[in-house]
């Protein structure tokens, strides 16, 4: 355990754990370089908040007593997650130049990602990004060939080759103009929207396959397409219906151009963004850094937060 993880946390931790270790209180003094009396006051305190003696004062030295055996393995927790964190903290002060290369899907290109890379270079200037655009059924192939360290996708499936850092979940619903003759209702069914024009995902679109399962068979649609972007186009056009949750088109939502409302059969449908890695290379340190940022921005917004970190 360094000295830098020791300041982590309480003194009186650190002395106990450092007595446990030693056996007595004139050699833990010794091996944090403080005076004796400084180490003997902070057990007393420790014992004097517990409410119960720790050691056992007897002439061959300190020993723990059926207490001091149950706080030491806190201790021994608490220490050790102040290392990880200590050396977590160390990496990311050494992110000073590297590269990561993104796969991304499109849908993040238009306010998500950027506003997300804006902020990770006032963090961290000197590291480059490398973004490729794909959907999200080619972004697998492209973490566990190596081809990116990072992919960020809805509604990718659980992989024991994939590791999953983070999660958002973000509401699928209808987007049309504020003109549309469905544009007044709070929620909607898939089948109200199956009378009106349809602008469709195609199969290579994790859209697809969540409307797909939710018809059994997606009708034609007057266009079929994998850009969200040209979807969200024509559907200001007044072309249909299109459908994808608010990312993407957040600033045309705020600006009153189009209306988002979600699909409810008879519960909210839901997709997941998830941030994911090839488990079985170790990401680079930047990689952590952009996730923990995405978990930062999403602060205080409607969506559900951004959970760091899970498998």
């Amino acid at each position: 355990m360094t000295a830098r993880a020791h300041r982590l946390h309480a003194p009186m931790i650190v002395y106990f754990d450092a007595i446990r270790r030693a056996g007595s209180v004139r050699e833990a003094a010794r091996r944090l370089n403080v005076a004796s009396s400084a180490v003997n006051r902070q057990l007393l305190k420790l014992e004097a908040e517990l409410g119960t003696p720790l050691f056992e004062r007897l002439p061959a030295g300190l020993k723990l007593t059926h207490a001091g055996a149950a706080f030491a393995r806190h201790a021994l927790e608490v220490l050790q997650d102040a290392e990880r964190v200590r050396s977590e903290l160390e990496a990311l002060q050494g992110l000073r130049t590297g590269h990561i290369e993104i796969g991304a899907v499109e849908a993040l290109v238009s306010e998500l990602l950027p506003d997300l890379l804006a902020e990770f270079r006032l963090h961290y200037p000197r590291i480059t990004v490398g973004v490729n655009v794909m959907g999200s059924s080619a972004i697998p192939g492209a973490l566990t060939g190596g081809e990116v360290d990072l992919g960020i996708a809805f509604g990718l499936d659980r992989s024991t080759e994939l590791q999953q850092l983070g999660v958002a979940t973000f509401a699928l619903g209808v987007v049309m103009r504020p003109d549309h003759p469905l544009a007044q209702q709070a929620e909607l069914s898939l089948s109200a929207c199956l009378a009106f024009p349809l602008i469709l995902p195609k199969s290579d679109l994790s859209i697809f396959r969540i409307l797909n399962g939710l018809v059994g068979n997606m009708p034609q649609g007057i266009v079929q397409t994998n850009s969200v972007e040209l979807a969200k186009q024509l559907t200001l056009r007044g072309f249909g219906l299109s459908f994808q949750t608010r990312v993407g088109i957040e600033r045309e939502i705020i600006a009153g151009d189009l209306i988002h409302i979600p699909i409810r059969r008879p519960k909210p449908i839901t997709t997941d963004l998830g941030f994911y890695v090839r488990t079985a290379k170790s990401a680079p340190v930047g990689v952590h850094a952009l996730v923990d940022l995405f978990a930062v921005q999403r602060n205080g917004t409607t969506e559900p937060l951004l959970s760091s970190h899970t498998t």
